[in-house]
């Protein structure tokens, strides 16, 4: 039962979590380059996904301060 933990240990160490050094490999360039490539790309849509919310959110709050819902004709 512990060489078959062993096993399983191994191959995702062999083929999971070396990634970027087997990509890197396969590029021919080194891996901490393909590292920070990983990190700026993360980064970089993290931020836009919250840019896009904020101008939605702004857009939305400026739709609701232009076009204010008035239910009778007293409330102006």
């Amino acid at each position: 039962m512990l060489n078959f933990i062993y096993n399983i240990r191994h191959f995702f160490e062999k083929y999971g979590f070396a990634v970027s050094s087997r990509v890197a490999d396969k590029l021919g360039m080194r891996a901490k380059n393909v590292r920070l490539f990983f990190i700026y790309v993360s980064f970089a849509t993290m931020g836009m996904g919250f840019a896009i919310y904020l101008t939605l959110a702004f857009w939305i709050k400026l739709k609701d301060l232009i076009y204010t819902k008035r239910s009778s004709v007293f409330d102006l």
